[in-house]
């Protein structure tokens, strides 16, 4: 029940801010179609340099929608609200509230992505977008809204989410496989960034769109992110680090 209690307030949340979140899910990622795929026209691996775009925007939308959904609003309810005061003596156990936290920011993540995938479908790509996708969408989402629970138990004022965003959320949004192949890069560099989450997510997104076979690898990389994150998530509450 603490679970369905957290979704519940995230719904309620998304309802009265429906417009503000889908105009801000649109605006970058249309920006970044319209000015890179459209604007551009260039090849890039033997297809349209579009159908290589879509799929890398619909992946860091996916990360932004839910990292954003989370960060920002636990930080404001633990250092503003003291809304953790009541988390903390509530009967809710802490772990459905952290479950609770990650599949709602996962779902607004998923949303954010399949809004990007309605408007361009009229653009008439090659691209195709089945059930893994989706899923792919979903663990990607969960991943950066673990991180976003991390994060907002870890600032220490206001300010510290917006530069966690500046120095790892934004260039990992540029560098991980999404506007540009990784594959260039100097060997040691594509190592490391090749293994981040948002490259793993825009590499299976873009062979699962194109038709072509992809690797459970992936996966297996974003679960033990997920794995690794929601155990930080749990340290910090149980042990009421910064709280």
């Amino acid at each position: 029940m603490g679970i369905v209690t957290v979704l519940w307030e995230k719904w309620i949340e998304f309802r009265r801010d429906f417009y503000k979140i889908t105009l801000a899910a649109m605006i970058a990622p249309l920006m970044y179609i319209l000015v890179f795929g459209l604007g551009v026209q260039t090849i890039s691996h033997g297809q349209s340099y579009l159908d290589f775009l879509i799929p890398g925007v619909v992946a860091l939308t996916t990360m932004n929608g839910s990292f954003n959904a989370i960060a920002q609003n636990l930080n404001v309810q633990r250092l503003y609200e003291k809304a953790f005061d009541q988390v903390m003596i509530s009967p809710t156990p802490l772990w459905q509230f952290i479950v609770g936290q990650i599949i709602g920011g996962s779902l607004r993540g998923v949303y954010a992505g399949c809004v990007i995938i309605l408007l361009v479908l009229p653009i008439g790509t090659n691209l195709r977008f089945n059930g893994w996708s989706f899923l792919i969408m979903f663990l990607n989402g969960a991943v950066f809204s673990t991180i976003g629970v991390v994060v907002s138990f870890y600032a220490k004022n206001h300010a510290d989410v917006p530069r966690f965003s500046n120095y790892v959320i934004m260039p990992m949004a540029y560098l991980c496989n999404t506007f540009f192949s990784t594959e260039n890069m100097p060997e040691g560099l594509h190592r490391v960034i090749s293994l981040l989450p948002l490259s793993q997510t825009s590499g299976m997104m873009r062979r699962i769109a194109a038709g072509e076979s992809w690797s459970w690898s992936g996966i297996v990389v974003l679960l033990v992110y997920l794995v690794v994150f929601a155990g930080a998530a749990s340290w910090f509450l149980y042990k009421k680090k910064n709280l």
